[in-house]
């Protein structure tokens, strides 16, 4: 269970000792006041959003048009690979559509002629769709690949359905319900068709190579860090990236002191993770409530939050959302990730704290429950008596134990529904030296 504290707007409890002589038995009053229940948490920094970029296909990093710290627009062009492979591809398709706007390659008479050339243009097209379906899987960003696998498959649902028109034109030219002209059109549309689409696929992959950035933000070279660090799925605020970038799994270690980030005109693979762009637009905070606590933190509560790396400092904060399912934490218990809007940090001096950066650690203190106006007493007064909370009360001059009901519960206050008022003396300290009828000044 973590830890809990109090923060309390309370006026000052007198206190004295009993008879002459320092006993530790120290007498106040229960008081009026405000007082917070708050529950304590490990958190992180995390960024509004993140997507790392990788080689959609084998060549080489021919452009690298950004360094580590740059700060990018959406849609920024940041590099661009050449893949020798992926454009001799858009090449040939362009050489195919030339012809197929030429017009060759359809018979000039005979049925059969016309069933031969529909059946080679099957072929042809199935060929082409295979080969583009191939190229997209070896694209590691897995929403690219989707656009394009989806493309693939819509472009091999409508020459389908134009290979169907001709041979139905075909058919009806054998029936003599149709003159050859018909099937000219049909089967020509067809081979124009499945060209067009072999070069826009082709296209496309190619296009691909041409890495934009997806998010605005600010440039780290290569992916995600390896170790004992965050992965870059725990820093993002919202859990996703964005539709065009990916989260790779954390790449492969290299020797000790050895850049991972990738040169210009370095040779890669497809899936290499070239940079990741972070954006810092909005700093959030990932915190690890425990079970035994996470049923008290509401969406829009407030917090608070310390950071190693800014002693002194204290940030604000409001929870987003709490995770429905649970993680196992570092101490092996169950606990939920509550998500949090991070603002502006002070120092106790009154001056602004720096802008943290995404994966420092934090400790994060929600405010779960607070209760103003209401009486109060020291939580050292609280005696637990046969299962009840008790508090001694100083009745003509002579202790007397009371049952009370508590409230909100703070570290060092906590509230008092029944029981006292406001104004009752009470022992606050040394309780446990006080035996009923004793004597209290």
């Amino acid at each position: 269970m973590l830890a809990v504290a109090a923060a309390v707007l309370l006026p000052s409890l007198t206190a004295v000792s009993c008879g002459d002589r320092p006993s530790g038995v120290a007498v106040g009053a229960a008081v009026r006041g405000t007082v917070d229940e708050i529950v304590e948490a490990p958190g992180s920094v995390t960024a509004r959003a993140a997507a790392t970029l990788s080689a959609p296909a084998d060549g080489t990093l021919a452009d690298l048009r950004v360094d580590a710290g740059d700060r990018v627009i959406k849609n920024q062009i940041v590099a661009v690979v050449d893949s020798p492979t992926t454009r001799q591809r858009r090449a040939d398709a362009q050489r195919a559509l030339d012809q197929a706007g030429a017009g060759g390659g359809v018979p000039s008479g005979g049925t059969a002629g016309f069933t031969a050339v529909r059946r080679r243009t099957d072929k042809q097209a199935a060929k082409a769709f295979d080969a583009a379906r191939d190229a997209a899987r070896q694209i590691a960003d897995p929403a690219l690949q989707a656009v394009l696998l989806e493309q693939v498959d819509a472009a091999r649902q409508q020459y389908a359905a134009a290979s169907e028109t001709a041979a139905a034109a075909v058919r009806s030219v054998q029936r003599g319900v149709a003159g050859l002209s018909r099937a000219v059109g049909a089967l020509t549309a067809a081979q124009r068709l499945q060209a067009q689409q072999a070069y826009d696929l082709a296209a496309a992959a190619e296009d691909a190579l041409t890495l934009r950035a997806p998010v605005a933000g600010v440039v780290q070279l290569g992916g995600t860090a390896s170790g004992g660090t965050p992965s870059l799925t725990d820093l993002l605020s919202a859990g996703t990236s964005s539709a065009t970038g990916s989260l790779p799994s954390t790449p492969t270690a290299t020797l000790p002191g050895v850049d991972t980030a990738v040169p210009e005109g370095a040779v890669v693979s497809a899936g290499t993770p070239i940079l990741t762009v972070v954006d810092t637009g909005r700093l959030g905070l990932v915190a690890e409530v425990d079970e035994t606590d996470v049923l008290l933190v509401k969406a829009g509560g407030r917090a608070t939050a310390e950071l190693d790396a800014a002693t002194g400092a204290t940030y604000s904060a409001s929870v987003r959302s709490i995770d429905l399912l649970p993680t196992t934490s570092a101490r092996g218990g169950v606990s939920y990730r509550v998500r949090l809007d991070l603002a502006a940090g002070t120092y106790g001096d009154g001056t602004s704290a720096p802008a943290p950066r995404p994966g420092m650690s934090a400790v994060v203190r929600l405010r779960v429950r607070q209760a103003a106006d209401a009486v109060t007493v020291p939580a050292s007064a609280i005696v637990s008596a046969d299962g009840r909370d008790t508090v001694w009360a100083v009745r003509d001059g002579r202790a007397e134990r009371v049952p009370v009901t508590l409230g909100v519960q703070g570290e060092s206050v906590v509230q008092v529904t029944s029981g006292i008022g406001a104004g009752q003396r009470i022992v606050i300290a040394g309780a446990d030296q006080v035996a009923a009828g004793q004597e209290l000044p």
